[in-house]
């Protein structure tokens, strides 16, 4: 189990309706234990003192990450609409919330957005949140094992922090069989510990 204290953040990533309700237009199987199992770590952050932050899809309705307008995803987690909003049982009063594809781009890491047509990157607060804190360690869980969460993994390491993935606190949506452990397998070859 991870050990918390006050270098060390938790970072939820983006456990919201569409993603965590069976209704949800982009549901991941295995997410209703998921949503159990992070707020355990949750309870046991807030405990130990570490900072918590959640990460929330907030996109505008019309925007080429949707395959409607070009892209490859069914409309999901669209700005004020109950497909955007936690899960109703989430503890989601503990901490920061960081909200991404607010302005259209791809918004896969919580750290960085990216232009769907320029693929120019850009930062979110993120990085700045915890480097305010002083925070070292990050626990970071969720969905989706296979771009969300990983591509949040991967940009905690490269950008100095250590990392820790719970693997009973992620599910993937494996659009290709494997696509979850593979995603596993990456953030492990990037430093983060897969425990």
């Amino acid at each position: 189990m991870p050990a918390y204290d006050s270098q060390t953040a938790l970072i939820v990533v983006d456990v919201q309706n569409d993603f965590a309700h069976p209704d949800g237009s982009l549901f991941v199987h295995g997410a209703g234990s998921v949503v159990a199992q992070v707020n355990d770590q949750i309870v046991r952050a807030t405990e130990s003192g570490a900072l918590v932050v959640y990460t929330q899809d907030w996109h505008p309705p019309d925007t080429p990450h949707f395959e409607k307008d070009g892209g490859i995803w069914p409309v999901h987690c669209v700005g004020e609409t109950w497909g955007a909003q936690f899960h109703d049982d989430l503890t989601v009063d503990a901490g920061h919330v960081v909200r991404k594809g607010v302005d259209g781009n791809d918004g896969y890491s919580g750290f960085t957005t990216r232009d769907p047509e320029s693929g120019d990157q850009h930062a979110t607060e993120l990085e700045n949140i915890l480097l305010e804190a002083g925070i070292e360690r990050c626990v970071i869980l969720g969905l989706a094992t296979d771009y969300c969460v990983k591509e949040t993994v991967l940009d905690a390491c490269r950008l100095g922090f250590e990392v820790l993935v719970p693997r009973d606190c992620v599910a993937a949506v494996n659009v290709q069989d494997g696509d979850g452990d593979a995603a596993l397998s990456a953030m492990a070859e990037s430093g983060a510990l897969i425990e």
